[in-house]
């Protein structure tokens, strides 16, 4: 049965002003989050205009964390924030590129869905960007579709994304909302905050036929009235409708900081929509409180490759990985020191292996390829021997097993055989379905991606931390442990505690608790179903096990 779109179907449209990395996701994470503690119903949509089809195929160091949903679909890491804020799983309808539009466009006109006709981006690609959106807020039955346009003002890319909603604000202006989160600077030279920038962002905005109704003013400090008064006059914008959005220490605090400004009242009287007299953020506020209060800490080292940009250290890569050990942490009440530490610095001996001593416990993330794999097996045996709680997600599994193998049960030059495909004990192997994939150069949206469920052995610490027998939990790969050797590791005392029967995949391994305080390994990604109010629980067991051995 079609779902009808209600005819008064709100929309709200964000675009990003001056430059890229503002905050447009956390602003659109923030502002659905106080929407829905006015009792509506809203889904987020994220566009990307990039040509890519999902962000699956693309270089972590430059864009940073892939963001799997349930259904499978490689997204932008402003999904991640979509999610947490919401507490909801978001789904495929609500992310588009400019690769998914025009792939749609060119595959209608190969099977003559034009009739014939001369296909045009206009009105073509731009009506397919309209009925994705659409679309995407009929599978919701939401209240408010709000929908953030990746990228800055004046980028040609996203020139027809603004173009597809200017045609929906046509088709009914009370329907539609334009807010453009800019920048502000205040350069140190001159102690002042300058509004010219957003001025010129607004202008160009203007050239493609809108008007924002509403300015989040970002920038290290607050703005000032005299400030938004002089945007108003310029940008053509009530000064009560821009809102300050100074840098927070922690990012949950923007709701908070949004409401005091009444944005929420703001959006749904421009938008001629009712809800409740007042938000119902009581429990937001606890959870900020706890990620600005709690004295005592915990030390978690993050063994990973993707660190390396230039100068710079872009934690980005691991992302939800970050979040998820502060909302276990906050739950215990206490606050995660987390460290990043290169596994090519560990192999190469410019960080001491020794130095893993310092640290209440360590995490091996996911990744790919050959690059510090060495690093990370020599992390995962200096654990298991000093006893320090280990975490080792999807590719930190293959590490954990790959050291067992080698060290414990005998298996001398065990190996993945993504890194090398001649190794004498592949415990590590490619998931049969993905040869064929592989050989045809098949890469992109081809891995074992998405939500399936996981039997959990009883007894087993994981059993133990779920409080539950099966789970559902999301994965990004294409190699498993191999089941020929499956048996000679569980009989040197490797537990295999969760298993997907549909192939009989080892999803979880990890050493019995009288061995080890901690050392678990999953093929799945649980850092993407952890939630500001609801942690998730290996990430909560782990912190524990940290916690229960510091010194």
């Amino acid at each position: 049965m079609s779902r009808a779109l209600k005819s008064n179907h709100k929309y709200i449209f964000v675009v990003g002003g001056v430059m890229s990395g503002v905050g447009k996701g956390i602003s659109v994470a923030s502002l659905g989050k106080i929407l829905s503690a006015r009792g509506l119903s809203v889904n987020v949509m994220k566009i990307d205009p990039y040509l890519n089809v999902d962000a699956g195929t693309m270089n972590p160091t430059e864009h940073g964390e892939v963001f799997v949903l349930d259904s499978g679909l490689e997204t932008d890491q402003d999904m991640g924030n979509y999610e947490r804020f919401l507490n909801i799983d978001i789904g495929a309808n609500d992310y588009m590129t400019s690769g998914m539009v025009y792939k749609a466009v060119i595959e209608r006109e190969r099977a003559l869905g034009y009739g014939g006709k001369c296909v045009e981006a206009i009105p073509h690609v731009r009506d397919e960007i309209i009925g994705r959106i659409k679309s995407a807020a009929k599978e919701s039955k939401s209240d408010i579709t709000i929908v953030e346009i990746g990228g800055t003002i004046g980028d040609f890319q996203n020139e027809l994304f603004i173009e597809a909603a200017r045609v929906l604000h046509l088709e009914n202006p009370d329907n539609v909302v334009f807010i453009m989160v800019s920048y502000l600077p205040v350069p140190s030279t001159l102690g002042e905050m300058k509004t010219k920038p957003t001025q010129t962002a607004v202008r160009a905005l203007n050239s493609y036929g809108v008007q924002p109704d509403i300015i989040i003013a970002r920038s290290n400090q607050p703005i000032d009235q005299r400030r938004k008064e002089k945007l108003a006059i310029w940008c053509n914008v009530q000064a009560d409708h821009i809102i300050s959005a100074p840098d927070v220490s922690s990012i949950y605090d923007v709701p908070l900081n949004f409401e005091r400004d009444k944005f929420s009242e703001i959006v749904l009287k421009r938008l001629k929509k009712r809800g409740k007299q007042t938000s119902d953020l009581e429990s937001w506020k606890r959870f900020a409180a706890h990620a600005s209060n709690g004295h005592k800490q915990v030390k978690i080292g993050i063994v990973g490759k993707y660190f390396d940009t230039g100068d710079f250290v872009l934690s980005d890569a691991y992302l939800s990985v970050i979040e998820a050990l502060k909302f276990s942490s906050y739950e215990l009440g206490v606050k995660p020191t987390i460290s990043w530490i290169n596994a090519k610095h560990i192999q190469d001996g410019t960080v001491p292996i020794k130095s893993l001593s310092e640290y209440d416990g360590i995490i091996v993330p996911g990744g790919f390829g050959e690059s510090g794999i060495e690093g990370k097996i020599m992390t995962a045996k200096y654990c298991r021997e000093q006893k320090i709680p280990y975490f080792g997600l999807c590719y930190g599994l293959h590490m954990l097993v790959i050291e067992f193998a080698r060290h414990v049960a005998g298996l001398t030059g065990a190996n993945t055989t993504e890194i090398n495909p001649k190794t004498a004990y592949p415990v590590i192997d490619i998931l049969k379905e993905q040869k064929e994939k592989l050989a045809h150069k098949d890469y992109g949206g081809s891995m074992r991606l998405g939500a399936y469920p996981c039997e959990l052995l009883e007894g087993s610490i994981v059993r133990s931390a779920y409080g539950e027998a099966v789970v559902s939990e999301r994965h990004r790969h294409r190699y498993e442990v191999n089941p020929i050797y499956v048996e000679q590791l569980e009989k040197a005392g490797l537990v295999f505690s969760g298993i997907w029967k549909g192939g009989q995949l080892k999803e979880i391994a990890e050493l019995p608790k009288k061995v080890h305080p901690f050392m678990v390994g999953t093929q799945f990604h649980p850092e993407l179903k952890a939630r500001p109010l609801s942690p998730h629980p290996l990430f909560t067991a782990f912190i524990k096990a940290a916690l229960s051995g510091k010194k």
